[in-house]
């Protein structure tokens, strides 16, 4: 079943396997993701009536308001793109440079259509890049260009392989394919990718900055700038012929590509599909308690430059003009010291689903360590496994990680799921540190190995702060 063909309950499940709790968050995710597909079977009459309904998401850090919307959106196989609200409000930008992020959406949209489109062109790519491959190596129709003809003709045996026609060549394609190549060395043609010289303009006009780089890289591509030396270089490399056929396979792919279509594609996915989420949105409420003096006055500012881009207009991209009226937008926010009230009444209107997520509690970062499919505990043992290092978590291990973390979260600042890095990174600092003459051991992590190592500290109020 395609990722779009998904019913909400099979949405939910899926974002289960990545967060834990937060069902109302999930649920009204699931709905407006839901509601896309449908709104494609409506008729055309009423199709383009049909909004978005954006939802704002109210909950401390730490307890999967972003994670949430990434899982969504590559879930949906739609671009996405995360920007703060506050920094729309730094000195100089006074909510002028807000629409970026659907600038930022298209270039996300442009990237992910395009990779879409290299991966099905992969398979002719390859075949292209076994060519330059086989050529290289001198098992080519003519002398050959590579090291292997050499010393073919070095032994007398060059006559040999020509007078067999293409057999040598089908020869050298089958062990090719089979690996027994790889680590031959090989010299061949390939692509500088050297750091793009960007013009030093002043905020707010990095688009420009990227449009002119664009505009030079595209002279480039011109095969005549190219033979007056101009334009992308292209240099002799010896590489193994693993290397040598990944790169040229990616060269190969890129090339076919036809960026026409892939930039129709992307403006009508992002225009369409595309998800935009914004987070700290409550650092720019609460605008007019000022006077009309100090940082409010910027902050004002960008939720009245918010309000077009959010309830629909169209905005100038290098690719061409997108409209966001159908463009989901996801805000954020903890909300202690503002309330969603607080935000002028014309943007609260523009997220009629609001939907709070709860404080995480300890059974909740017990779950969090174990069931989802890329835990912190999966991630530490899969670490230092590489080092040879067979960590075994215990279960009692797992409840005094997730007790202590709740504790940390108590006492101080309530950064939710992060304690868990934190506390982590702590406990297995002298493992990770001394993994290599742990090499080939088994070492078992149970309670009390945590308690060893984090009682002290978790019970230490000022190492608690400093160190937790």
């Amino acid at each position: 079943m395609k990722s779009q063909d998904l019913l909400p309950k099979e949405i939910v499940a899926e974002l289960d396997r990545y967060v834990v709790g937060q069902g109302a968050a999930k649920r009204a995710v699931a709905i407006a993701l839901r509601n896309r597909w449908r709104r494609q079977r409506v008729g055309p009459e009423l199709r383009d009536e049909i909004l978005p309904k954006n939802i704002i998401m109210i909950g401390p850090t730490g307890v999967g308001k972003t994670e949430i919307a990434r899982r969504l959106a590559r879930l949906a196989g739609a671009p996405f793109v995360k920007v703060e609200a506050s920094k729309f409000t730094e000195v100089g930008y006074v909510g002028r440079d807000v629409d970026s992020m659907v600038r930022d959406l298209v270039e996300a949209a442009v990237k992910l259509v395009k990779e879409e489109e290299m991966e099905k062109l992969r398979e002719r790519a390859r075949e292209a890049a076994e060519e330059k491959v086989l050529d290289a190596l001198g098992h080519g129709s003519g002398i050959g260009l590579g090291f292997r003809s050499v010393a073919a003709r070095v032994r007398g045996e060059a006559e040999a392989e020509h007078a067999s026609g293409g057999g040598s060549r089908e020869k050298a394609r089958a062990q090719l394919q089979a690996g027994t190549l790889d680590d031959d060395t090989v010299e061949v043609e390939l692509q500088e990718r050297g750091a793009p010289v960007m013009p030093f303009m002043g905020p707010g006009m990095e688009d420009m900055a990227q449009g002119l780089q664009d505009m030079v890289q595209s002279l480039g591509n011109n095969p005549i700038m190219s033979m007056l030396g101009g334009g992308q270089k292209r240099r002799k490399r010896r590489v193994k012929v693993r290397e040598a056929l990944e790169i040229l396979t990616q060269e190969e792919a890129a090339r076919m590509v036809d960026m026409e279509r892939v930039v129709r594609e992307a403006l009508d996915r992002a225009q369409n599909a595309g998800i935009v989420f914004i987070d700290e949105i409550d650092k720019i409420a609460g605008g007019d308690g000022s006077g009309g003096r100090g940082p409010d006055v910027s902050r004002g500012g960008v939720q009245r430059d918010l309000l077009p881009i959010v309830e629909g207009s169209n905005v100038s991209t290098k690719y061409g003009v997108v409209k966001t009226d159908h463009v989901l937008f996801i805000a954020a926010g903890a909300f202690h010291l503002a309330k969603v009230s607080d935000l002028i009444p014309e943007l609260q209107g523009r997220f009629p689903i609001r939907v709070e997520l709860e404080p995480l509690t300890r059974v909740d970062l017990v779950r969090i360590l174990r069931e989802p499919r890329n835990s912190l505990v999966r991630q530490y043992t899969a670490l230092l496994a590489t080092e040879g290092v067979d960590v075994q978590f215990s279960e009692d291990a797992v409840e005094e990680v997730a007790r202590i973390a709740a504790e940390v979260n108590e006492r101080m600042e309530n950064i939710g799921a992060r304690r868990l890095h934190t506390v982590m990174e702590r406990l297995l600092d002298g493992l990770s540190f001394d993994a290599d003459e742990l090499r080939g051991q088994r070492i078992v992590v149970d309670a009390e190995y945590v308690r060893d190592r984090l009682a002290g500290i978790a019970q230490d109020e000022d190492l608690s702060r400093y160190i937790l």
